[in-house]
């Protein structure tokens, strides 16, 4: 069973930083892609960035490029979400998740934590 626990949320003001951590365990990642999603209030929750464990290809939503990267630590472990020049649009509940390679559907997932822009 995979665990995922994100960290790293907070308060910023527009056009500042945050980096996001996933920390997961319980299993070997190297056949995974690991993703971020996000959650605004009202909003249906969306894909925000994706990486293969073993590779690291990675793949972003349109309205995250050229701002936000993701990364892994294969010795921690964990995944990273650095978050640049933030707008109040991103702000939302971010998510981990985690599926198998040539699995459909990301069917493991952490708790949240919540990123506020303020404007």
């Amino acid at each position: 069973q995979v665990q995922l626990v994100e960290s790293g949320g907070g308060l910023v003001q527009a056009g500042g930083s945050l980096r996001l951590s996933c920390a997961a365990s319980g299993r070997t990642f190297s056949s995974y892609v690991m993703a971020w999603f996000r959650q605004a209030p009202g909003k249906e929750r969306e894909f925000v960035a994706s990486i293969r464990w073993n590779g690291g290809s990675t793949s972003y939503a349109d309205s995250v490029k050229g701002r936000f990267t993701i990364s892994r630590d294969n010795a921690k472990n964990t995944m990273y979400l650095q978050m640049n020049t933030l707008k109040a649009e991103d702000t939302a509940v971010y998510y981990c998740a985690a599926r198998t390679i040539g699995g459909g559907h990301y069917n493991s997932w952490g708790q949240g934590t919540q990123v506020t822009v303020s404007s």
